[in-house]
């Protein structure tokens, strides 16, 4: 069973920054890209950030809404994956999720975030 645990969101204003983690099981972790997806109400959920696996290198990439504020990140001792997110703007209001990429079937609770004054 996949293991996605999501947390770290919450109600911050314009300008503000929140940092999103996702702890998983070892062995996604290790040999998988995985990414943060976002939902917003009445949207498709899309893929907002990704990194490939530890031994792929961890690069990662950014859909262009997100490019030069957020930043997906790994600890390799924790098995979780990271989403800091800066400069946030109303727009990025979403439920945002984890997975591998391409996603597992199951998905995780999700965590909302809120950019509002």
């Amino acid at each position: 069973q996949v293991q996605l645990v999501e947390s770290g969101g919450g109600l911050v204003q314009p300008g503000g920054s929140l940092r999103l983690s996702c702890a998983t099981s070892r062995n996604t972790y290790w040999i998988n890209t995985m990414g943060w997806y976002r939902q917003a109400p009445g949207k498709q959920r899309d893929l907002v950030a990704q990194i490939t696996s530890v031994t792929s290198g961890s690069s990662t990439t950014y859909a262009d809404s997100v490019k030069g504020r957020f930043t997906i990140s790994r600890d390799n001792a924790k098995d979780t994956i990271y989403l800091q997110m800066n400069n946030l703007k109303s727009e990025d209001t979403a439920v945002y999720y984890c997975n591998r990429n391409p996603p597992f079937p199951q998905w995780g609770q999700g965590t909302q975030v809120t950019v509002s004054s």
